[in-house]
């Protein structure tokens, strides 16, 4: 990885962003990964029947007075059993917890007895899951309350609402709220302050329901002619036309106060095929990468984003090997990590998918996900054997307790922040 950080920086430099710290040892990108960053309702679920050291160490040094911590996020996680801090780790289809129901459209006592067993991260919504406006705010209320009373933390509420041909909700029937379009027609236009414009747009609708988290802005690049997966969905074609929209947009979604996601690192816009069904590749070296790809989610680090999503994007000339990109130790920790000195959480693209979904048993799956460097785990094919599965490498030692606790503080960070905002 040498050779290759060094080009990435000079790449990154001459794009006018932050230089990568290439010259990091292999422990100084360890730790660069090691900083982070309600109302009750009642209702029926209804559907269809079927630690890193160094952060330790910085919670120990809080100033204290009279014995009292004044580490919000500390006294937080102190107050978690290991059980639901591994929970904390996943967000998760809201079917995935509650038993015999196929469908999901309201909250009620089967999910808040479900949220006492696994206190999860977060749901993610898809669009069977929202009917109507009414209807989603009540049932996101109950989340957001059983939440709250079964371990002291908000959830992520999320949705993938980027417009155009992936929104759950905007043009959508049962909700009066209009389709803001493709982000290629935004990106055409040339004019980041509508890139903005569209962010706080969505960023209103969506907490008016009452998400906190969008999976969006898309920072690929659609430089592949021969593929139209990402098309629409991305800005453009080049870094020159993405990366400015991207930033836009980060800025949007947070002065808005909603929590964003930048996604799919590190950029699936130029590859063939679709990972929902398929393993993917780029044979680019991660000095070209360096020069195109990596360049939005630069510059959305740059704004401050507090969540990074890693795409199923095998990288053999940059990791030497097939594994996909959110499983790899060198582009979650190395790369994203160490080089672009991203700090905030790192979330795996859905672990159901095509590409990911048959090469580790789901006991296994999410255990290879944290030692790569991930964060928090979306959508395995099956939840309680892969909650379980973290579970027991903790209690055989493969991971510690610390470096469950180095992501935790990440995800209780990012909460508190997203509570007070």
């Amino acid at each position: 990885m040498g050779t290759q950080s060094r080009l990435l920086e000079g790449c990154l430099t001459r794009r006018g962003l932050v230089a990568a710290v290439a010259s990091a040892s292999a422990a100084g990108l360890l730790a660069a990964c090691s900083r982070g960053t309600a109302s009750n309702g009642s209702g029926d679920d209804s559907g269809s029947a079927s630690g890193d050291q160094s952060e330790n160490d910085q919670s120990q040094q809080a100033q204290s007075d009279g014995g009292q911590s004044t580490d919000p996020v500390q006294d937080a996680m102190d107050q978690l059993s290991l059980e639901q801090k591994v929970a904390q780790l996943f967000v998760v289809a809201p079917e995935d917890i509650v038993d015999n129901v196929s469908v999901v459209v309201s909250a009620g006592d089967a999910t808040k007895a479900a949220l006492q067993d696994y206190p999860v991260g977060g749901f993610c919504y898809f669009g069977q899951n929202l009917t109507s406006e009414d209807q989603t705010a009540q049932m996101l209320s109950n989340v957001q309350q059983y939440s709250l009373d079964a371990c002291g933390l908000v959830p992520f509420k999320a949705v993938d609402e980027e417009g155009g041909t992936v929104s759950r909700i905007g043009g959508n029937s049962g909700f009066s709220i209009a389709n803001v379009g493709d982000m290629r027609t935004v990106g055409d236009s040339g004019d980041a302050d509508q890139a903005k414009q569209v962010a706080q747009t969505i960023a209103g609708y969506l907490m008016d329901l009452g998400f906190n988290l969008d999976f969006a802005p898309v920072a690929d690049i659609a430089n592949n002619p021969s593929s139209t997966t990402m098309a629409r969905r991305s800005f453009g074609t080049t870094a020159d036309v993405v990366t400015p929209m991207v930033s836009a947009q980060v800025e949007g979604f947070t002065q808005s106060g909603i929590g964003c996601c930048a996604k799919h690192f590190p950029g699936i816009g130029g590859a063939t095929g679709d990972s929902e069904k398929e393993a993917i590749y780029s044979q680019k070296t991660l000095e070209q990468m360096g020069s195109e790809e990596l360049l939005p989610f630069q510059a959305a680090i740059q704004k401050g984003v507090p969540m990074v999503m890693v795409g199923h994007l095998s990288c053999p000339n940059v990791t030497g090997t097939d594994e996909p990109a959110s499983l790899s130790k060198t582009m979650v920790t190395d790369v994203l990590r160490g080089q672009l000195g991203f700090t905030g959480i790192c979330i795996t693209d859905s672990l159901s998918m095509g590409a990911v979904s048959s090469l580790y048993d789901p006991s296994e799956i999410g255990v290879v996900a944290l030692e790569a460097g991930q964060d928090m785990i979306l959508l395995p094919s099956d939840f309680k054997a892969c909650y379980q599965g973290v579970l027991d490498a903790v209690s055989s030692g493969r991971l510690t307790q610390d470096r469950i606790d180095q992501s935790v503080r990440r995800i209780v960070t990012a909460k508190l922040q997203l509570q007070n905002s």
